[in-house]
Protein backbone atom coordinates (compact mmCIF):
# COMPACT_ATOMS: atom_id res chain seq x y z
CA UNK A 1 0.00 0.00 0.00
CA UNK A 2 1.16 3.44 -0.77
CA UNK A 3 1.80 5.22 2.85
CA UNK A 4 3.50 8.31 0.82
CA UNK A 5 0.26 11.03 2.52
CA UNK A 6 -1.42 8.86 5.59
CA UNK A 7 -0.66 10.22 8.41
CA UNK A 8 -1.60 9.15 12.35
CA UNK A 9 -5.49 10.44 11.76
CA UNK A 10 -6.30 7.98 9.92
CA UNK A 11 -6.13 5.56 12.27
CA UNK A 12 -8.95 7.97 14.43
CA UNK A 13 -9.01 9.47 17.78
CA UNK A 14 -9.29 8.18 21.65
CA UNK A 15 -8.57 9.75 25.13
CA UNK A 16 -6.55 9.77 27.60
CA UNK A 17 -8.53 11.25 30.19
CA UNK A 18 -9.45 14.56 28.64
CA UNK A 19 -6.15 14.49 26.20
CA UNK A 20 -7.31 13.29 22.71
CA UNK A 21 -4.38 11.13 20.83
CA UNK A 22 -4.63 9.89 17.29
CA UNK A 23 -4.56 5.96 17.99
CA UNK A 24 -1.68 4.99 16.26
CA UNK A 25 1.22 6.23 18.63
CA UNK A 26 4.90 5.81 18.95
CA UNK A 27 6.80 3.62 21.39
CA UNK A 28 10.40 5.76 22.13
CA UNK A 29 11.93 1.91 23.32
CA UNK A 30 13.77 1.44 20.59
CA UNK A 31 15.10 4.71 19.87
CA UNK A 32 18.01 3.99 21.85
CA UNK A 33 19.66 1.32 20.08
CA UNK A 34 20.01 -2.26 19.10
CA UNK A 35 18.89 -3.76 22.71
CA UNK A 36 16.89 -0.70 24.61
CA UNK A 37 18.11 -2.03 27.91
CA UNK A 38 21.95 -1.30 27.53
CA UNK A 39 23.42 -3.69 26.00
CA UNK A 40 23.81 -3.82 22.60
CA UNK A 41 24.47 -0.72 19.73
CA UNK A 42 24.11 3.00 20.76
CA UNK A 43 21.89 4.98 18.09
CA UNK A 44 22.73 7.51 16.28
CA UNK A 45 21.56 9.93 18.26
CA UNK A 46 20.91 12.44 15.20
CA UNK A 47 18.84 9.65 13.26
CA UNK A 48 16.87 9.08 16.70
CA UNK A 49 15.76 12.81 16.68
CA UNK A 50 14.84 12.91 13.17
CA UNK A 51 13.04 9.51 13.44
CA UNK A 52 10.76 11.53 16.48
CA UNK A 53 10.37 14.98 14.54
CA UNK A 54 9.20 12.81 12.02
CA UNK A 55 6.88 11.30 13.65
CA UNK A 56 5.52 14.66 14.69
CA UNK A 57 5.10 15.51 11.07
CA UNK A 58 3.03 12.90 10.44
CA UNK A 59 0.61 13.53 12.81
CA UNK A 60 1.91 11.64 16.12
CA UNK A 61 1.00 13.25 19.14
CA UNK A 62 1.06 10.23 21.60
CA UNK A 63 4.54 9.44 22.67
CA UNK A 64 5.36 6.25 24.86
CA UNK A 65 8.24 6.13 27.20
CA UNK A 66 10.17 5.94 30.59
CA UNK A 67 13.30 7.21 32.32
CA UNK A 68 14.68 3.67 31.97
CA UNK A 69 14.62 3.65 28.41
CA UNK A 70 18.05 3.98 28.38
CA UNK A 71 21.28 2.33 26.41
CA UNK A 72 24.90 2.48 27.57
CA UNK A 73 25.09 6.44 25.73
CA UNK A 74 21.30 6.93 24.54
CA UNK A 75 18.32 7.70 27.07
CA UNK A 76 14.96 8.02 24.92
CA UNK A 77 13.21 10.80 27.45
CA UNK A 78 16.75 12.81 26.92
CA UNK A 79 15.79 12.62 22.52
CA UNK A 80 12.39 13.60 23.18
CA UNK A 81 13.37 16.61 25.03
CA UNK A 82 16.07 17.39 22.71
CA UNK A 83 13.95 16.44 19.70
CA UNK A 84 10.43 18.16 20.45
CA UNK A 85 10.82 21.25 23.57
CA UNK A 86 9.00 23.22 22.96
CA UNK A 87 6.48 20.50 23.06
CA UNK A 88 3.66 21.12 20.78
CA UNK A 89 0.34 21.62 22.78
CA UNK A 90 -1.59 18.69 21.08
CA UNK A 91 1.56 16.08 22.33
CA UNK A 92 0.51 13.62 25.21
CA UNK A 93 3.54 12.05 26.65
CA UNK A 94 3.18 8.78 28.34
CA UNK A 95 5.39 7.50 30.93
CA UNK A 96 5.61 4.88 33.24
CA UNK A 97 7.08 4.32 36.32
CA UNK A 98 8.15 0.57 38.57
CA UNK A 99 11.33 -0.99 37.47
CA UNK A 100 14.28 0.39 38.63
CA UNK A 101 17.67 0.49 36.48
CA UNK A 102 20.86 1.49 37.74
CA UNK A 103 23.46 3.76 35.93
CA UNK A 104 25.18 0.85 34.27
CA UNK A 105 21.53 -0.34 33.04
CA UNK A 106 21.50 -3.47 35.52
CA UNK A 107 17.73 -4.09 37.00
CA UNK A 108 17.69 -3.09 40.33
CA UNK A 109 15.18 -4.12 43.48
CA UNK A 110 11.42 -3.56 42.69
CA UNK A 111 10.40 0.09 43.66
CA UNK A 112 8.51 0.49 46.56
CA UNK A 113 5.60 3.12 47.15
CA UNK A 114 7.78 5.62 48.62
CA UNK A 115 9.75 5.58 45.71
CA UNK A 116 7.74 6.86 43.25
CA UNK A 117 8.26 10.11 44.11
CA UNK A 118 11.74 10.10 42.77
CA UNK A 119 10.55 8.44 39.51
CA UNK A 120 7.81 10.52 38.73
CA UNK A 121 10.24 13.90 39.48
CA UNK A 122 13.52 12.22 37.48
CA UNK A 123 10.99 11.79 34.27
CA UNK A 124 10.18 15.00 34.73
CA UNK A 125 13.72 16.15 35.24
CA UNK A 126 14.75 14.12 31.76
CA UNK A 127 11.52 15.64 29.65
CA UNK A 128 11.66 19.07 30.75
CA UNK A 129 8.12 19.12 31.93
CA UNK A 130 6.57 20.55 35.02
CA UNK A 131 4.06 17.83 35.14
CA UNK A 132 3.98 14.41 33.25
CA UNK A 133 0.93 14.11 31.12
CA UNK A 134 -0.21 10.35 31.70
CA UNK A 135 1.73 7.47 34.16
CA UNK A 136 1.68 3.83 34.13
CA UNK A 137 2.48 2.21 37.41
CA UNK A 138 4.50 -0.91 35.43
CA UNK A 139 3.36 -4.06 38.64
CA UNK A 140 6.35 -5.92 39.36
CA UNK A 141 5.52 -9.47 40.26
CA UNK A 142 6.65 -9.30 43.74
CA UNK A 143 4.18 -7.49 44.87
CA UNK A 144 0.91 -9.01 44.59
CA UNK A 145 -1.61 -5.63 44.96
CA UNK A 146 -0.86 -2.37 43.42
CA UNK A 147 -2.74 -0.72 45.39
CA UNK A 148 0.01 0.88 48.22
CA UNK A 149 2.17 1.38 44.58
CA UNK A 150 -1.39 3.23 43.04
CA UNK A 151 -1.86 5.19 45.91
CA UNK A 152 1.39 7.03 46.16
CA UNK A 153 1.28 8.14 42.43
CA UNK A 154 -2.59 9.04 43.50
CA UNK A 155 -1.36 11.65 46.33
CA UNK A 156 1.23 12.98 42.90
CA UNK A 157 -1.77 13.75 40.72
CA UNK A 158 -3.49 15.70 43.92
CA UNK A 159 -0.05 17.35 44.02
CA UNK A 160 -0.06 18.33 40.31
CA UNK A 161 2.45 16.38 39.00
CA UNK A 162 0.36 14.07 37.23
CA UNK A 163 -2.63 14.80 35.37
CA UNK A 164 -3.96 10.85 34.06
CA UNK A 165 -3.26 7.60 35.86
CA UNK A 166 -2.54 4.29 33.92
CA UNK A 167 -1.35 0.99 34.62
CA UNK A 168 0.72 -1.53 32.80
CA UNK A 169 1.21 -5.70 33.21
CA UNK A 170 -1.45 -6.03 35.42
CA UNK A 171 -4.69 -8.41 35.54
CA UNK A 172 -8.89 -7.87 35.66
CA UNK A 173 -8.29 -7.83 39.58
CA UNK A 174 -5.65 -4.94 39.52
CA UNK A 175 -7.79 -2.61 37.40
CA UNK A 176 -10.63 -2.88 39.49
CA UNK A 177 -8.14 -2.68 42.79
CA UNK A 178 -6.62 0.68 41.15
CA UNK A 179 -9.83 1.90 39.99
CA UNK A 180 -11.23 2.15 43.80
CA UNK A 181 -8.25 4.46 44.27
CA UNK A 182 -8.11 6.78 41.39
CA UNK A 183 -9.35 6.96 37.87
CA UNK A 184 -7.26 4.65 35.49
CA UNK A 185 -7.22 6.36 32.10
CA UNK A 186 -5.16 3.80 30.47
CA UNK A 187 -3.96 -0.23 30.76
CA UNK A 188 -1.02 -1.50 29.46
CA UNK A 189 -0.11 -5.06 28.57
CA UNK A 190 0.99 -7.45 25.85
CA UNK A 191 -1.10 -8.46 23.64
CA UNK A 192 -0.37 -9.36 20.46
CA UNK A 193 -2.05 -11.36 17.11
CA UNK A 194 0.19 -14.41 18.00
CA UNK A 195 0.93 -13.79 21.40
CA UNK A 196 -1.96 -12.51 23.65
CA UNK A 197 -1.32 -12.10 27.31
CA UNK A 198 -3.21 -14.46 29.34
CA UNK A 199 -5.58 -11.84 30.64
CA UNK A 200 -5.98 -9.97 27.52
CA UNK A 201 -9.18 -10.93 26.02
CA UNK A 202 -10.53 -9.91 29.37
CA UNK A 203 -8.76 -6.47 29.93
CA UNK A 204 -9.51 -5.53 26.37
CA UNK A 205 -13.29 -6.11 26.79
CA UNK A 206 -13.64 -4.25 30.22
CA UNK A 207 -11.26 -1.54 29.42
CA UNK A 208 -13.97 -1.22 26.50
CA UNK A 209 -16.94 -1.43 28.72
CA UNK A 210 -15.42 1.54 31.11
CA UNK A 211 -14.12 3.86 28.16
CA UNK A 212 -10.57 3.18 29.49
CA UNK A 213 -7.80 3.14 26.20
CA UNK A 214 -6.03 -0.41 26.13
CA UNK A 215 -2.40 0.05 24.86
CA UNK A 216 -1.11 -3.47 23.93
CA UNK A 217 2.94 -3.49 23.73
CA UNK A 218 4.66 -5.58 21.44
CA UNK A 219 2.29 -5.92 19.29
CA UNK A 220 4.67 -6.37 16.29
CA UNK A 221 7.63 -7.66 18.06
CA UNK A 222 5.10 -10.57 19.16
CA UNK A 223 7.62 -13.35 20.57
CA UNK A 224 10.92 -11.04 20.09
CA UNK A 225 9.54 -8.43 22.75
CA UNK A 226 12.41 -5.70 23.23
CA UNK A 227 14.68 -7.38 20.49
CA UNK A 228 12.80 -6.32 17.43
CA UNK A 229 10.25 -7.09 15.33
CA UNK A 230 9.29 -10.72 14.57
CA UNK A 231 10.11 -12.73 11.27
CA UNK A 232 7.55 -15.14 12.53
CA UNK A 233 4.35 -14.44 10.76
CA UNK A 234 1.26 -17.01 10.46
CA UNK A 235 0.59 -17.53 6.78
CA UNK A 236 -3.26 -16.36 7.54
CA UNK A 237 -1.19 -12.73 8.25
CA UNK A 238 1.10 -12.97 5.31
CA UNK A 239 -1.84 -13.97 2.62
CA UNK A 240 -3.61 -10.93 4.53
CA UNK A 241 -0.68 -8.59 4.13
CA UNK A 242 -0.20 -9.59 0.25
CA UNK A 243 -4.08 -8.81 -0.52
CA UNK A 244 -3.18 -4.96 0.67
CA UNK A 245 0.35 -4.84 -0.60
CA UNK A 246 1.43 -4.47 3.00
CA UNK A 247 4.23 -5.63 5.59
CA UNK A 248 2.91 -8.48 7.83
CA UNK A 249 4.06 -6.26 10.35
CA UNK A 250 1.31 -3.64 8.99
CA UNK A 251 -0.86 -6.06 9.48
CA UNK A 252 -0.32 -6.55 13.36
CA UNK A 253 -0.93 -3.03 13.85
CA UNK A 254 -4.29 -2.67 11.75
CA UNK A 255 -5.33 -6.20 13.28
CA UNK A 256 -4.17 -4.42 16.73
CA UNK A 257 -6.30 -1.31 15.89
CA UNK A 258 -9.47 -3.44 14.27
CA UNK A 259 -9.98 -4.49 18.16
CA UNK A 260 -12.05 -1.63 19.86
CA UNK A 261 -11.83 1.80 18.94
CA UNK A 262 -10.73 2.00 22.56
CA UNK A 263 -6.92 0.13 21.81
CA UNK A 264 -4.35 2.24 20.42
CA UNK A 265 -1.15 1.12 18.37
CA UNK A 266 2.37 2.35 19.87
CA UNK A 267 4.52 0.51 17.92
CA UNK A 268 8.97 1.47 18.35
CA UNK A 269 11.81 1.99 15.74
CA UNK A 270 14.74 3.76 15.08
CA UNK A 271 14.28 3.60 11.42
CA UNK A 272 12.40 6.28 9.30
CA UNK A 273 10.97 4.35 6.65
CA UNK A 274 9.78 1.74 9.45
CA UNK A 275 7.98 5.07 10.80
CA UNK A 276 6.39 5.80 7.51
CA UNK A 277 5.13 2.31 7.05
CA UNK A 278 4.14 1.98 10.63
CA UNK A 279 1.83 5.15 10.44
CA UNK A 280 0.98 3.95 7.35
CA UNK A 281 -1.16 0.77 8.81
CA UNK A 282 -3.47 2.94 10.59
CA UNK A 283 -5.17 3.62 7.36
CA UNK A 284 -5.39 -0.36 6.59
CA UNK A 285 -9.47 -1.19 6.54
CA UNK A 286 -9.57 -5.09 7.26
CA UNK A 287 -12.63 -6.86 5.74
CA UNK A 288 -14.93 -9.20 7.89
CA UNK A 289 -13.37 -12.21 6.61
CA UNK A 290 -9.85 -11.06 7.07
CA UNK A 291 -10.38 -10.44 10.62
CA UNK A 292 -11.93 -13.85 10.91
CA UNK A 293 -8.85 -15.55 9.21
CA UNK A 294 -6.98 -13.58 11.79
CA UNK A 295 -8.76 -14.41 14.75
CA UNK A 296 -8.36 -17.88 14.13
CA UNK A 297 -4.99 -17.16 14.84
CA UNK A 298 -5.03 -15.37 17.61
CA UNK A 299 -7.28 -17.87 19.31
CA UNK A 300 -4.91 -20.70 17.98
CA UNK A 301 -1.62 -19.17 19.75
CA UNK A 302 -3.76 -18.82 23.24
Amino acid sequence: MSSQTITAENAGIWKLGDLPVHRLGFGAMRLTGSAAFHHGTPSDRDRSIAVLRKAIDLGVNHIDTAAFYFSSLRSANELINSALAPYPDDLVIVTKVGPYRAYDGEWGTSARPEDLRGHVEENLRQLGRDHLDVVNLRRMPKYDSIAEHFGALAELREAGLIRHLGISNVTPRHLAEAQAIAPVVCVQNRYALDRPDPDGDVLLRVCGEQGIAFVPFYAVAGEAAEQGATTAHDEGVRAVARAHGASPAQIRIAWTLHQGPHVLAIPGTGNPDHLTENVAAGAIRLTDEELDRLGRAHHKAC
